[in-house]
C-alpha cells in the first residue's frame, strides 16, 4: 500500500493555518496545546499546579498528543494540519472537555482530539478519532494510547508496574515490579489486556519524586513502553494495541481508545491514590448501595458443578442466616456452556423458582455467564460451526467464540438479556478463559488481521454495553481467567473484579497487595474456599471489594455458621473504612516468611484500619508504622483481639510504629486508629 499523500483531497475544510494555543485546567493541573504557524499540533506544556512542577515536552521523541498510523504515514504532532474548529464543553461528572478538530494538509483525514479534566484531579484524560474524507479505504495499522516525550530534567528515573493474575498465578500474581530505567534508552514495557501480562497502568518518577502516571482504556492486548534517552534529554512513553489492521472506508471513522496521564509528587502509594481518586471520580461504573457495598457474597463453586435445587435452597437458608447479601450460582447451572438454558434435571422447579426464593430471603441473585465460550454440544454451535475463533483456549471443554463476528455478538446479547429477565438475575459473574479472542477467519465480519481491536471494542465492549443498556440495574463482576483483564476500560463496565480465585490466605493477600496499587479496593474481590475457618483465614480475605464465601455451607454445623456470621458482621462494620479509603502498603509484599500489613484511611473521618498478618516467622510481634496521619493530632489506638488501648500523636505513631502482637504463625490482628478529638 502506497503513501496516501498523493490521494485527491475530498471535502477538506480550508481551516486556519495561523498559530493558536489552548489551555485546559482545574486547580490541580494545567495542560496546554498549540497549533504552530506551520500547522504542527503539539503539547505545549503540562503543569502540576498543586506542587509547582512543570513538565515540558522534549524536542525529540514521540510528538504527541496523538499518533495514528494509516498505512505508511504516522499522523502525529510532526505532521501539518489545518484547524477546523475547537470548543470547550461539559464532560459529565463535573468535568470540562476541550475538543480540537483538525484536517491534515495533504491527506484526506479529519482528526478529533479531546482532552478532559475533572475537579480535584491532577489528571488529563484524552482520546482521538479520525474520519476518512477520501474516496477509497485506508487501513489503520497503529493507534497510540500514549505518545508523549518530556524533558528529563537531567534526572534518573524509576518505573513501576503490576502484573495481572497470569497462568493461575504461576506466571504472575499481581506482583509489583519496580525498575531502574536505563538512561541508555532500554525500554520498560507493559503488556496489558485480556491474556496480557500486566495491569493497564504504568508509573514513572524521578529522583526528586516528581512522577507521571498513565492508564489506558482498552481491554485488548496493548504494549506501552517507557524509555529514558539521557543523550537527548527525553523521557518517552508510547505504544498502543498490538496486531491492529483496521479498514476505514470513505466517510467512516476510527476511534483510538482513551487514556489518562496524571501528575503526582511522592512515592508509589501516592501514585496509587491519585489513580484511585481519578478513576472513581471520572471513569468507574458507580458503585451500588453506598451503605452496603462492597457486598458479602456466596458462590456455589465449593460444590463445583455438582449443583441441585435442594442443596442450593439449603445453602440460601444458611447464607441468609449468616448475613450474605448476594447469592451466586456458578458454572454448572445451564444445560451446557453456551446453551444458556437452566438444566431441568438440576432445577425441576425451574431456576426462576430458586431466584424467587433467594429474593424472598433478602439477597440478590447472581449467575455465572461465560459468554465467550461454548461447548461443542451447544445447539447454536451445531447450527453455526463457523462461530468459533481460530485460536482456541480450553475452558472446561468449551471452545472459544469470536464476539466481533456480528451474528455471534447479536446472539449473545439476545441470550444475555433473555437470561437476566427469565431468571430474575441481579448480578452477572462474567467469566471465561480469554475475553478478547484471536481470530483470523476469512468469513467473519471483522478483518482477519484485526481481531484484537475488533474483539475488544466491537465484540466484548459492545456485548456488555448492549446488555447493560437493556438491563441497567444488573451489576457485573469481571472474573476473566482469575483476574486477567485489569484495564481502565474494565472499570467502566463492572462494579468489581476478581483479585484472587480459589486460593489460600497468603496468595490472596499477595493479590490484594498488588492490585490495590492501580485499582481502588472495590476492584479486588476475593473468593474464600475451605470449611475450617479461623481468624487468620477470614481476615486474610477481608481487605478489598466484595468478600465472596465459596464454601459448602449447606453442610455446615451451627458452630461454623455462627463463627462465619460474626466475621461477616465484623466485615460490615469495617467496609466503610475500606471501600473509599486511601491505601497504604505498610510493609513488603506478603511472603511465606515474615509479617505483612496494609492500611486504609478514610479521609472524611480521619480514621484508619490496619490489617496485620504473621506467616511462618518466629517473631511474636510486628512493628507497624501507619502513614497519612496528622502529625499533631491525637489518635486512639485499639485492637480487634487484644484488650490493649492507648492514645498517641500522629507523628509518634508514624515514627515509632505500633507493636502488634501476633501470637503464632498464621495469625492476624486488626488495628483501629481513630482521632481522639472527635473532629
Amino acid at each position: 500500500m502506497g503513501l496516501l499523500r498523493f490521494l485527491p483531497l475530498v471535502a477538506v475544510s480550508a481551516g486556519c493555518l495561523l498559530g493558536e494555543t489552548w489551555r485546559l485546567a482545574n486547580r490541580q493541573v494545567s495542560v496546554r496545546f498549540e497549533l504552530t504557524s506551520q500547522g504542527q499540533f503539539r503539547l505545549a506544556g503540562l503543569s502540576n499546579l498543586a506542587d509547582g512542577d512543570e513538565w515540558r515536552p522534549a524536542a525529540t521523541g514521540p510528538a504527541g498528543p496523538f499518533g495514528v498510523m494509516i498505512e505508511d504515514l504516522l499522523l502525529d504532532g510532526s505532521e501539518h494540519y489545518r484547524l477546523v474548529n475547537s470548543s470547550f464543553t461539559p464532560a459529565g461528572r463535573g468535568g470540562r472537555r476541550l475538543t480540537i478538530v483538525l484536517d491534515h494538509q495533504e491527506v484526506p483525514v479529519r482528526i478529533w482530539f479531546e482532552a478532559e479534566v475533572y475537579p480535584g484531579q491532577a489528571v488529563v484524560r484524552y482520546r482521538s478519532r479520525l474520519r476518512n474524507l477520501g474516496s477509497r479505504p485506508f487501513w489503520v495499522t497503529e493507534a497510540r494510547l500514549a505518545n508523549w516525550s518530556f524533558e528529563d530534567e537531567g534526572r534518573s528515573w524509576r518505573a513501576f508496574q503490576v502484573n495481572q493474575w497470569v497462568k493461575a498465578g504461576k506466571g504472575g500474581n499481581f506482583e509489583p515490579i519496580e525498575t531502574a530505567v536505563s538512561p541508555e534508552g532500554t525500554s520498560v514495557e507493559v503488556f496489558s489486556g485480556a491474556h496480557g501480562q500486566h495491569c493497564a497502568w504504568l508509573v514513572a518518577r524521578d529522583d526528586a519524586n516528581r512522577g507521571l502516571l498513565l492508564g489506558w482504556e482498552f481491554d485488548g492486548r496493548a504494549r506501552i513502553r517507557l524509555r529514558h534517552k539521557k543523550s537527548r534529554g527525553a523521557l518517552e512513553i508510547f505504544g498502543g494495541p498490538v496486531e491492529l489492521f483496521r479498514a476505514v472506508g470513505p466517510g467512516e471513522e476510527f476511534r483510538v481508545p482513551g487514556a489518562f496521564l496524571g501528575l503526582f509528587r511522592g512515592d508509589w502509594d501516592e501514585a496509587s491514590y491519585r489513580t484511585h481518586r481519578f478513576v472513581e471520580a471520572a471513569l468507574a461504573r458507580p458503585a451500588p448501595d453506598p451503605e452496603r457495598f462492597p457486598y458479602v457474597m456466596w458462590d456455589s463453586w465449593g460444590y463445583d458443578q455438582q449443583l441441585d435445587e435442594r442443596t442450593l435452597r439449603r445453602a440460601a437458608d444458611v447464607a441468609a442466616r449468616m448475613g450474605i447479601e448476594v447469592f451466586v450460582v456458578d458454572l454448572g447451572w445451564a444445560r451446557a456452556i453456551g446453551d444458556w438454558q437452566a438444566d431441568a434435571a438440576k432445577f425441576p422447579s425451574g431456576l426462576k423458582a430458586l431466584s424467587d426464593y433467594v429474593h424472598s430471603l433478602g439477597m440478590k441473585f447472581g449467575l455465572h455467564f461465560a459468554f465467550t465460550e461454548a461447548s461443542p454440544s451447544a445447539p447454536m454451535l451445531r447450527q453455526h460451526p463457523d462461530w468459533f475463533a481460530t485460536e482456541q483456549t480450553d475452558y472446561f471443554g468449551a471452545r472459544s467464540l469470536c464476539l466481533s463476528h456480528r451474528p455471534v455478538k447479536e446472539w449473545i446479547i439476545s441470550e444475555g438479556v433473555r437470561m437476566i429477565r427469565e431468571y430474575g438475575v441481579d448480578w452477572i459473574l462474567q467469566d471465561g478463559e480469554n475475553m478478547v479472542k484471536r481470530c483470523t477467519r476469512q468469513n467473519h465480519t471483522h478483518d482477519p488481521e484485526d481481531s484484537n481491536y475488533s474483539n475488544s471494542v466491537d465484540g466484548l465492549n459492545a456485548v456488555v454495553d448492549a446488555i447493560q443498556k437493556a438491563e441497567p440495574e444488573v451489576l457485573w463482576e469481571n472474573c476473566q481467567d482469575g483476574g486477567n483483564m485489569m484495564t481502565f476500560s474494565m472499570v467502566q463496565r463492572y462494579v468489581t473484579s476478581i483479585a484472587a480465585d480459589d486460593t489460600g490466605p497468603l496468595t490472596t493477600r499477595q493479590a490484594t497487595y498488588g492490585v490495590t496499587f492501580p485499582f481502588s479496593p472495590r476492584y479486588a474481590d476475593r473468593y474464600m474456599p475451605g470449611e475450617n475457618l479461623d481468624g487468620y483465614i477470614t481476615r486474610s480475605y477481608m481487605f478489598g471489594g466484595p468478600w465472596i464465601f465459596m464454601n459448602r455451607i449447606a453442610e455446615w454445623t451451627d458452630r461454623q455458621i455462627d463463627y462465619a456470621s460474626g466475621e461477616i458482621a465484623l466485615y460490615k462494620r469495617l467496609r466503610p473504612l475500606i471501600r473509599s479509603g486511601r491505601v497504604y502498603h505498610l510493609r513488603n509484599r506478603p511472603a511465606e516468611t515474615g509479617s505483612d500489613a496494609i492500611q486504609s484511611m478514610d479521609a472524611a473521618s480521619g480514621s484508619s484500619v490496619i490489617f496485620a498478618y504473621r506467616e511462618q516467622t518466629r517473631a511474636p510481634q510486628a512493628v507497624v508504622r501507619p502513614r497519612g496521619l496528622e502529625p499533631q493530632r491525637i489518635y486512639q489506638v485499639r485492637f480487634q483481639d487484644s484488650p490493649e488501648q492507648f492514645l498517641s500523636s500522629g507523628d509518634r505513631l508514624m515514627q515509632d510504629g505500633i507493636r502488634v502482637v501476633l501470637a503464632g504463625p498464621k495469625s492476624a490482628e486488626i488495628v483501629y486508629l481513630d482521632p481522639a478529638d472527635g473532629r
